[in-house]
Order: structure tokens, then sequence, then C-alpha cells
């Protein structure tokens, strides 16, 4: 059977800085907040298209903006997705080029590609203006598949137009009139080639990623769509910006639709996609549109204390400690999957995961029970004022869980007047904190939009 698309989904942070603080005509930036990186958000957006059964064969991970050098951070994706130990991961860091080389691949034989990216700029910079955080996945196999693809081409050209040393947090960019020149040359080759072998004159959607603004503004000059010409809403997000543009192409394509996706970046990648009968019934939850309109506005300064731009009073209190290995590994399914267990004789849940049921005391009777794609409500709550926190105040909530079970966890997001007993929240993936080069992963409750 030919392997296609079975699903796909975006994920965009909830934080946004608004255009008069940045310099932005009009509309806003995303951003992530203080507890979100690349691997939290890749994680979420994988969560969305990863089935119960069975399992993709490998999982790929494309960021620019790795949380680790020298470990492979798609373990973290894996263990947070509950993924049995044979399910291969491997880390393609680089540019949105190593995304769509992970999607090439899984094209070929199946898997998941998610990218994720937290793009940092200079204050005033137009990286800071013209960037954008988020995520994506795209899941490949055989079946029922929402878009299949019709063929593929790339070109590769040597050019200095953005750039960042590995020891750097933002990164610099030529003169973009420069890129451009050679870019808009790339793009039209790779088009014309893709299209000629696919026997296609011109595709109904055109989707174009590419780090440099001029090709962006001109994207609808260089390639003609039947129906639209589109880039991704959220500015350039790195190695997530053709995944995420794809997904916007995804939530409005017809069945029979063809899809040309084009990613310049170093040379151009392009892939052409036919959307099936399938797509219609199974596009995201959330159209990407919709994701980008919510948000939470951030001030200014807070996130570029976020971002280590800018040092701000540290809180008079003590600091966290670096978490340790052995702990953690002890509790790696409960730490990272958010997994429990529930007792076989009397169905008593426990978060996190015992041996001993706390209701009959039965011992070694148990279930796992993955409680990251549930939902719950908040029993009661504090807020924490003197607790450490990079963005406080810090809010505790007990949460009951849909299903069964009770547990402690942060409000990430939170929006302390907001809160009350008896509101709704989901899970994600993010960090409780940094120490000494370590980051200490955990499960969070988020406020559901009212």
């Amino acid at each position: 059977m030919t392997v296609g698309v079975l699903a796909y989904a975006s994920h965009l942070p909830r934080y946004r800085l608004a255009g008069r603080d940045i310099g932005l005509r009009r509309g806003d930036r995303v951003v992530a907040a203080y507890d979100e990186d690349a691997t939290t958000l890749a994680a979420t957006a994988a969560a969305q298209v990863i089935p119960a059964d069975p399992a993709p064969p490998l999982v790929y991970f494309a960021t620019s903006t790795p949380a680790y050098a020298d470990k492979t951070n798609a373990t973290a994706i894996h263990a947070a997705l509950a993924l049995a130990e044979a399910v291969p991961v491997a880390d393609l860091a680089g540019t949105a080029r190593s995304t769509m080389a992970a999607l090439r691949a899984a094209a070929a034989g199946g898997g998941l590609v998610v990218a994720a990216d937290v793009r940092v700029g200079k204050p005033g910079s137009s990286d800071e203006r013209a960037g954008g955080d988020g995520a994506a996945a795209l899941l490949f196999g055989t079946g029922d598949t929402i878009a299949e693809v019709l063929a593929a081409s790339s070109r590769t050209a040597e050019f200095l137009d953005r750039w960042r040393d590995p020891s750097s947090t933002t990164g610099h960019q030529w003169e973009e009139r420069f890129g451009a020149t050679r870019y808009e040359g790339l793009i039209r080759e790779t088009a014309r080639e893709v299209l000629d072998s696919a026997g296609i004159a011109d595709p109904d959607h055109v989707v174009v990623a590419c780090p440099n603004t001029a090709v962006i503004k001109r994207a609808a000059t260089l390639v003609k769509g039947q129906k639209s010409v589109t880039t991704s809403p959220v500015g350039h997000s790195g190695a997530a910006d053709p995944l995420i543009a794809l997904s916007g192409a995804l939530d409005v394509a017809e069945p029979g639709e063809t899809i040309l996706l084009l990613s310049a970046a170093d040379g151009c990648d392009a892939v052409l996609f036919r959307a099936t009968d399938q797509l219609p019934m199974r596009r995201q939850s959330m159209p990407l549109s919709e994701q980008r309109a919510a948000g939470i506005e951030v001030a200014h300064l807070r996130y570029l204390s976020w971002r280590g731009l800018v040092s701000m009073e540290s809180p008079r209190r003590p600091e966290p400690e670096r978490p340790a290995a052995p702990p953690a590994g002890r509790s790696g399914r409960y730490k990272f999957g958010f997994t429990g267990s529930r007792c076989n004789v009397c169905g008593f849940t426990h978060l996190p995961p015992v041996r001993v049921c706390r209701g009959c005391r039965t011992a070694d009777d148990m279930t796992d029970v993955c409680a990251s794609q549930l939902a719950g409500r908040i029993v009661t709550y504090t807020v924490d004022r003197l607790a450490f926190s990079p963005s406080p105040p810090m809010v505790q909530a007990v949460v009951d869980v849909d299903g069964g079970g009770r547990c402690t966890l942060e409000v990430a997001d939170a929006r302390p007047d907001e809160l009350s007993v008896g509101a709704r929240v989901h899970f994600e993936f993010r960090r409780l904190f940094t120490a000494d080069d370590v980051h200490d992963y955990f499960w969070k409750a988020v406020q559901d939009a009212e």
C-alpha cells in the first residue's frame, strides 16, 4: 500500500507580544512561555496525531533551537508520548531543510515527523518582529490517508543569508535582497521540476516557507496557485515553518485538490500533495487560523526576561536544585508519560502509580493508565507569591482527572483572576525549571479557554 499523510496538527503557544511593543504596524507576535521550549512544543503537537495503536515505526524531531546539545531531544518526546522502547527516534538539527529531509524520509516508509522552534531575536530586530514560535506534526503511514504524495524535488545552493553561532541565542541575516535573488530562481526551478514530474500545470494551493522576508512578501509572484498562495501566519518559525504553513493549507483544501509545499532554506525543497476524500472528516481539531487568533498578551520586558535577554531581580528565595538522574529514571513513566496505575480489583486510579492499591490494599495487580490525553477539573487551588518561579506567581491546583485519579499540578499560562473551583483543564508537557543546565520536564494543567 502507498504511504501517505494519516494525520496532521499544528500547535501555537498562547502568549503574544503586542505589535506596539516590537515595532509592528499591526498584529502581534506568537511567543512561547518561559516553561516552553522546542521539546515541549513538539510533544504537544505530536500528541494530537499519535494513534493509540499502532505506534509510528520511527520519530523524527527537527529543530534549530534544541534544548540540549550532546543529548537526543527526541527521547523526551518519545517518553511524553509513552511510546514503546522499540520505536527509534532521531534529532535533525538545523533549519527547515532538516524538516523537509525528515518529511521525505517518512513519506517513503512511514513515521512521525515533528518540528518545533522557539525563535529569539535581539530587541528591536527584524527577527523579533518577523519571527514566531510554534510546532507541527505529520504522521505518515498506509491506510485511509488524508493526503498522498505525488512528487518531490530539491535544489541545493551554498550562500550566506541567515546564520547563528551554536553558542549564541540570537542570529544574523545578510541584507535580504541578496538572499532573495538567489532564492527566487531556486523556487521557480524546483517548482517547475516537481510539477512537470507529476504532470500538473498549476497546483490548487501553494505554500511557501522561507527565512527571507523579501521572498515571503513576493511569494504570490514566484509560483502560481489556482486557489491560493500562502505563507505561515506565524512568521518565520525556523524548522517548524514548512509544517505549520502546510497545516494551514490542509485546514482548507478540498478532496482532489493539490498542495505544493515549497521550503527555501539553503536551497529549495518541494513536495506535491493531493488531498483525499478523508481530509474533510479528519482535519485538526482547531484550525491554524483560530490558533493564531487566540492569545494572551505578555509584557515585552517579561518576555525578554524569559529569553535571558535582560536580567530581572531574582526572587529572594532559594532556587531549585538540579534534578538528579536516578530518581528521574525511576519515575520515568509518570514524569514523562504522565502514566498512573488503576487497580484491577476495585478500579481505584493512582497518580503517580503505586504497587499497593490505596483503596483495597491489593498488591501488584495494576493496569497502566496514561492521563496525558485526558482532561480534568480543579478541586482546589492556591496562588503562591512566595514560591520560586521564573514568572511569578506560581499557581498550584489539585485536579480530579476524568475517569479517575487525583493529583497536584502547577497551572501553566495561569490567569489567577479567571480560576475557579470546577474549572476545566487539560494537560501539557512543560518545563518546571532549569538548574545547572538540566531541564526538569513534567506535566502541567492548562486552563481551557472560556
